[in-house]
């Protein structure tokens, strides 16, 4: 690896870490790229050298934020009792780092408009994530661990809504809202064996 890869590769995490902050702040309509610029130390042209648009600093803020909780959480495990673990174990991490829950939150409210850029980011984020927990409550049904007439995919659709109407919920008021008790109290009221 050269000097100068090695110091392109820094130099966008730097501006990847900066817009990180300036959307939790101010959301992704509300931020500039000059901004983000400003927070990274260097100047507007430098930044649109890593990325010539606001859509594509948004895309790779999104996709590291993906990546950091597959690869720390294991989401990608054999479907079953282990993925819905990994998903309490990523709760468990956004509480307690509750600024990237305020970002992904505000980003995924404001995505709900077909001409946001991060709208198609969202619909495929949403669509694997209920097709892995699926996958896992229909292993569980097939072994006989999910009560019987529970559905696998409403069970999964409904998981991923509590999940994140639950952090919203959260951020609003964290001393009411126990965001980790609440997805077990749900699972466990699904399987018959036990969770933990």
């Amino acid at each position: 690896m050269t000097g100068g890869y090695l110091k392109g590769r820094i130099r966008r995490e730097d501006i990847i870490t900066a817009a990180v902050a300036v959307y939790g702040e101010a959301g992704y309509h509300g931020s500039s790229l000059r901004e983000i610029a400003k927070r990274a130390g260097i100047t507007h042209a430098g930044l649109l050298y890593y990325f010539p648009t606001k859509e594509a600093l948004l895309a790779a803020v999104l996709e590291r934020r993906d990546a950091e909780d597959a690869e720390r959480e294991r989401l990608r495990a054999t479907p079953g009792l282990d993925v819905l673990r990994h998903f309490l174990a990523l709760a468990e991490h956004n509480v307690r780092h509750p600024g990237i829950v305020d970002l992904y939150s505000r980003l995924a409210a404001e995505a709900v408009a077909a001409d946001h850029p991060a709208h198609g980011y969202f619909v495929r984020h949403y669509r694997a994530a209920r097709e892995g927990v699926v996958g896992s409550f229909q292993a569980l049904a097939d072994r006989g661990e999910l009560r019987p007439g529970v559905d696998p995919r409403a069970a999964a659709l409904t998981f991923i809504a509590l999940m994140d109407g639950l952090q919203v919920q959260w951020l609003t008021t964290p001393d009411e809202v126990d965001l980790v008790g609440s997805l077990r109290f749900y699972l466990r009221t699904l399987l018959t064996v036990p969770l933990d």
